[in-house]
């Protein structure tokens, strides 16, 4: 359908009242969103991350069913329990401190734990990718200012026309128009065969944060059949 709309959000960080704030501004426009989805960080240190969760695991009747994918406080999370690679979570605790750690640590149970290893690690939508940070890491934070031929991996290594990402939390939609790009593979064998990438314009665009800013929700709508992007605000 020409008017049909997916809602792209990211970065709840535990902040129920945000997140509700975003699903009434989405049940608005119910007529014309077809699908929700949430780019990871919902867990946070804002408020309540097992309120969050229940929330989103059990949608009211008339809601969307939420798409979710793993983002980086999620990682973290999962570090904590000894289910990630990096079992003393050093970027965690460099963030927040051990008080913080302990915080993440107490706020949600094994079962949601559980829960948290079930979700993806992005989506894979026609031309489209949307994750948290992009297929190189949950850390890996895209914004305006990454160089142009950074941005052009990220793409390439998604094979997608537009990536839609949360992890620095910023709003933003960024064209980039390669003039001439070639990958190459190299093997134990030596670099193998120069491929052409294609050369129509891809773009990466940062869906904002739900709930870091007190009062203020940010989420995106994209139509995929005419590919516009609508940037949205909400207040609560």
């Amino acid at each position: 359908m020409i008017n049909s709309y997916w809602a792209i959000c990211s970065g709840i960080e535990g902040n129920l009242a945000a997140y509700e704030a975003v699903l009434a501004s989405i049940k608005q426009q119910s007529d014309t969103i077809s699908d929700l989805y949430i780019l990871g960080d919902f867990l946070g240190l804002q408020g309540n991350n097992r309120a969050v969760i229940e929330r989103i695991q059990s949608p009211k009747v008339g809601e969307l069913t939420p798409q979710i994918c793993l983002g980086w406080w999620e990682e973290q999370c999962l570090n904590l329990h000894g289910l990630r690679g990096s079992l003393d979570a050093p970027e965690l605790v460099a963030k927040v401190g051990t008080d913080g750690a302990k915080l993440l640590w107490e706020s949600i149970d094994w079962e949601l734990v559980q829960w948290l290893r079930t979700l993806h690690f992005g989506f894979h939508e026609l031309d489209c990718l949307l994750i948290h940070g992009s297929t190189v890491s949950y850390a890996d934070e895209l914004t305006l200012d990454t160089p142009a031929i950074q941005l052009c991996d990220r793409l390439i290594r998604a094979d997608a026309n537009n990536l839609f990402c949360g992890r620095s939390g910023l709003v933003f939609e960024c064209w980039v128009e390669p003039k001439q790009l070639q990958s190459q593979i190299t093997t134990l064998d030596g670099p193998q065969t120069l491929h052409e990438q294609g050369k129509s314009p891809r773009r990466i665009v940062g869906v904002g944060n739900v709930g870091r800013t007190k009062g203020q929700g940010n989420y995106v709508l994209y139509n995929p059949a005419t590919d516009t992007v609508q940037f949205k605000t909400v207040c609560y």
